[in-house]
């Protein structure tokens, strides 16, 4: 099996915060995370204060997981939204690539429609920061470290060591 590891460095954790920052003040909506397929949770925005955010990530997870399963069942390869409505809050769920969750909370003070629109945008640009991340894990690059750089410094422990 393919090591399906992603590791995302701080430049991209950065620029997926402030995307996830600006689709809450759109959407005005009160937080949002982004949760790997595993139940991780990568990060989170907004007023999340009062959130058990690591087990809420992990039980999103199962909940998408069980979804896809009764997509599936019914014909579907899978549904790529879900949506949770309660009396105060509601959830909007939607998938960011292949291993992502974007989880938006929010209340009656939105629409479910600025939540859809400002969420699709934003997954949108979450998959192509992911796809960037991927494309660098594969060939080996490393944020912040010039080839040049690199070549020199294995240079230089290739002297140390043949010594």
């Amino acid at each position: 099996m393919a090591d399906d590891t992603l590791i995302i460095y701080e430049e991209e954790i950065n620029l997926i915060e402030s995307l996830m920052s600006k689709m809450l003040k759109g959407a005005e909506a009160k937080c949002a995370l982004l949760v790997d397929k595993d139940g991780h949770l990568i990060t989170r925005q907004g007023f999340t204060h009062s959130l058990d955010t690591t087990a809420l990530a992990a039980l999103l997870a199962g909940s998408f997981a069980s979804t896809s399963e009764i997509a599936r069942l019914v014909g579907e390869e899978e549904f790529s939204v879900l949506f949770h409505q309660g009396k105060k809050d509601h959830i909007h769920m939607s998938l960011v690539g292949e291993r992502s969750i974007l989880v938006v909370v929010f209340d009656d003070r939105t629409t479910i429609g600025m939540v859809r629109l400002y969420a699709k945008e934003a997954s949108a640009e979450l998959a192509r920061i992911f796809e960037q991340v991927k494309a660098k894990s594969t060939s080996g690059a490393k944020p912040g470290i010039s080839d040049e750089f690199a070549d020199m410094t294995q240079d230089k422990l290739d002297d140390i060591f043949q010594d």
